[in-house]
């Protein structure tokens, strides 16, 4: 994504909070919001394009960002930062507390900051204060916990951006990233990079614009802090030790201890510069060379958790993994009928240049409200479906539904108009709060739901804004697997749901996945990466994965 269309979005999305904070109108906050995500999503930079050419960006709105690409902000929101007490905005960031609340608490009680709520909370000063219960209360401290986390980690989605750039923007003979990020986990600390290069590769790191602060300079390893607050560290590594440089760096620490201990076993040493015996090179240049020669499979860095992985590679029992090039479609899009930003047309040629085989449109169902859908809308859509499967023979096109679970389990359709689409995804999109049992109960409904296919963001999590959803998921997978229920690796970054640890519970209990992108806009497409970093994680085969599978093979599963 271009630099400018991330700022300016970053921007309006910030005119957008101001803006509800300060008592705006609802549905002028729902634009900005939307123009915002179209800004984030527009294949090309702003900077080079008319900005009234974004679909989703009106006259008033291409008047701001000509404004903010100009100067680096925009009156309205000038004023508005002058307007809302600091306090208030930093009380917004914790998740589950709204404007209205912030406003009361800082205004009221003086707290002004997300630990002095925190204090505030601990000490009682809030018992009995109207309209926060102890539900609420409990809820808020929860987000506090949950703020203080994220605000130490960010999700792969803003540290793969950050790492690409920074492995764009040096010059080096081999460049790679490693650490957590290599093995796709789903939040990110911060961010390991390995070069073989010259020294002078180090002061060209130092000078690049998205440096903030330099940690610590050395020949042989930088720390800086970038101008996101991330911290990124590059080292430069022998070519000659890249393998063993790769792989020590990589981690899992738990891994690296367990394969250590094996290589000690033999007489061995194994360091970030080799495995030797004594002063002789038994291999260093490739990972692969170092599992081979201490009797192992190469474990894929995903699975490098110490999760049972060394025992399998040694006994040659680790699985072929689920990898991008096996997808074959994705079973989860929208397009602009509801909240995405892209036409049906657009997002279903860009699917088409993916090579996919089948394209899922699944746009949501009217008890999302906000959506403004009808019935009426998603059968015109399909009849434009139609027409657009002539201009792609290749690729099956499926006329979908993302449903709402209701609290009692139900979706917005009755089964006359489910068993029309040709693939129903349905998900909890409100009521996170219910006890473990309704919940559990509401998902159990929605898969004994005869025209329901996926399941999608189970646990509804948002990394760093909302937690997951209480459920015996042990259950709720047996449900699944019971009726032939898939559950969705939504790749979205931040969702990355389901995690990989219930992925694999879930394939334990016998449950079938589908890897979707959930995409809003055609950048998002490539989301996919991430979920089959997820699906790697929890390692998945693509005979686990059913948008891997042929389009019949497929179809059968959905019972159409």
């Amino acid at each position: 994504m271009a630099r400018a269309n991330e700022e300016a979005a970053a921007a309006l999305q910030e005119y957008a909070e101001l803006f509800a904070l300060t008592g705006g109108d609802a549905f002028r906050v729902r634009s900005y919001q939307k123009a915002a995500k179209a800004i984030a999503g527009f294949p090309e930079d702003i900077a080079t394009v008319e900005v009234r050419s974004v679909p989703g960006v009106g006259e008033a709105i291409a008047k701001k960002m000509e404004e903010f690409l100009r100067r680096g902000s925009f009156r309205q929101l000038d004023d508005l930062r002058g307007r809302v007490p600091e306090g208030v905005r930093r009380l917004t960031r914790v998740p589950t507390l709204g404007p209205k609340t912030a406003i009361m608490l800082y205004e009221e009680f003086g707290i002004d900051s997300p630990d002095a709520l925190g204090e505030a909370i601990t000490a009682g000063r809030l018992d009995g204060v109207k309209g926060l219960g102890p539900k609420t209360l409990a809820n808020l401290q929860k987000g506090i916990e949950q703020l203080e986390q994220s605000g130490r980690r960010v999700h792969i989605g803003v540290a793969m951006a950050l790492a690409e750039q920074v492995m764009a923007s040096l010059e080096a003979e081999r460049i790679a990233y490693a650490g957590s990020l290599r093995r796709m986990r789903d939040t990110i600390g911060d961010i390991d990079i390995l070069a073989v290069a010259p020294e002078s590769i180090m002061s060209e790191f130092r000078a690049q614009p998205y440096v903030a602060e330099v940690i610590a300079a050395g020949e042989k390893k930088t720390s800086v802090r970038t101008t996101s607050g991330m911290q990124v560290d590059l080292r430069v590594v022998p070519a000659e030790s890249w393998g063993a440089a790769m792989q020590y760096f990589t981690g899992s620490k738990e891994h690296n201890v367990a394969i250590r201990e094996m290589a000690v076993k033999k007489g061995w040493k194994l360091s970030e510069y080799g495995l030797f015996e004594g002063e002789r090179v038994i291999a260093t240049e490739s990972e692969e060379e170092i599992y081979a020669a201490l009797g192992m499979q190469y474990v894929p860095p995903p699975m490098r958790e110490d999760g049972g992985e060394v025992k399998a590679a040694l006994a040659g029992e680790l699985p072929v993994l689920v990898e991008l090039s096996d997808l074959r479609g994705d079973l989860h899009t929208h397009t602009d009928l509801t909240d995405g930003i892209a036409s049906l047309e657009d997002m279903v040629a860009a699917g088409a240049a993916l090579g996919y085989s089948y394209y899922a449109v699944t746009d949501h169902a009217p008890d999302l409200a906000m959506q403004r859908m009808t019935l009426d809308k998603a059968l015109e859509q399909r009849g434009r479906v139609a027409e657009l499967q002539k201009r792609h023979p290749g690729m099956r096109l499926l006329h979908g539904t993302e449903l709402n679970i209701a609290p009692d389990g139900s979706v917005d359709w009755p089964g006359e108009v489910l068993r029309g689409f040709d693939v129903c995804v349905a998900s909890v999109h409100s009521h996170f709060t219910m006890s473990r049992d309704e919940m559990t109960r509401r998902f159990i409904a929605a898969c004994e739901n005869p025209y329901v296919d996926i399941i999608g963001h189970p646990t509804t999590r948002k990394i760093g804004k909302r937690g997951m959803v209480d459920a015996d998921w042990d259950a709720v997978f047996r449900a699944a697997a019971r009726t032939g229920t898939a559950m969705e690796i939504d790749s979205y970054p931040d969702r990355s749901d389901l995690p990989s640890d219930l992925v694999r519970l879930a394939k334990h209990h016998g449950v079938k996945f589908s890897i979707d992108s959930d995409s809003h806009a055609i950048p998002h497409l490539a989301h996919q990466r991430f979920g089959v970093g997820i699906a790697q994680r929890a390692w998945l085969t693509s005979d686990d994965v059913i948008n891997t599978w042929p389009l019949d093979r497929l179809l059968t599963f959905l019972g159409r």
